[in-house]
């Protein structure tokens, strides 16, 4: 039974395209019940605000189509900027339910791919780690991951441990300038020399790119790719190298 069951990586920020929704449908329908406002002496017209919901109601629908079809694009694109041999030791950080680390898994012959996150459920759908080592079975990779409950500011590895460090709208999520920069210097440390990092968000990429500078780090940021992503807003991939 289980070889005949699907993985399902779930819906990226459900919470988010749900807000859109709503708030797309009330900007939508109001103005045809209610067109004016009137506060006191003031009035205020509100027949444009349809045009606001359709452009929520879009974004919404960018979302779910970058959960259901263009994440795994993304996962591609990001997988193939490496050249694999087939023994790396990787890290997937934010692995939620193991899209980057199963993938990676799948390159992989005698290496090993480790996915770590804290589990936030506002970030992803049915995010736990029974869910990402569920997947781990069913794409027949369960012996080739590892998954931890760690967090990407304060990681428990050892110093240069892995060849490969992946890494998709996670960091994002460090809602505070010190912690990014803590985060990415943690990549920086457990990375090893000759190793390699990609790195994929929304925004704070410039930020991110900064930092591993002053790290050591040799950097490059590649532009965002809509029509393989459909993601909303665009995806851009920052590619990291330990010299």
């Amino acid at each position: 039974m289980l070889n005949k069951s699907k993985a399902s990586y779930g819906v990226d920020a459900p919470r988010v395209i749900r807000n859109l929704f709503i708030a797309g449908a009330i900007a939508v329908i109001l103005p045809f019940f209610l067109p004016v406002i009137k506060a006191g002496n003031i009035s205020i017209n509100i027949t444009w605000l349809p045009w606001t919901g359709a452009y929520l109601f879009l974004g919404g629908i960018f979302m779910l189509f970058y959960s259901l079809f263009g994440k795994f694009k993304h996962r591609d694109r990001m997988l193939n900027m490496i050249s694999w041999k087939g023994n790396e030791q990787v890290l997937d950080i934010g692995t939620g339910k193991g899209l980057l680390m199963i993938g990676a898994a799948k390159k992989l012959i005698t290496g090993k791919s480790t996915g770590i996150d804290i589990w936030n459920a506002e970030d992803l759908s049915g995010n736990n780690m029974k869910n990402a080592l569920l997947n781990a079975e069913i794409e027949g990779v369960k012996n080739k991951v590892e998954i931890k409950n760690e967090n990407a500011m304060h990681m428990s590895f050892a110093d240069n441990s892995f060849d490969i460090i992946l890494s998709n709208l996670c960091l994002h999520n460090i809602y505070n300038k010190e912690g990014r920069y803590s985060a990415c210097k943690e990549i920086s440390r457990v990375l090893k020399k000759g190793g390699s990092g990609i790195i994929a968000d929304f925004r704070h990429t410039k930020e991110y790119k900064s930092n591993f500078n002053q790290l050591g780090l040799q950097t490059t940021l590649c532009p965002a790719n809509y029509f393989t992503t459909f993601y909303f807003p665009l995806l851009r991939i920052l590619v990291l190298k330990k010299l």
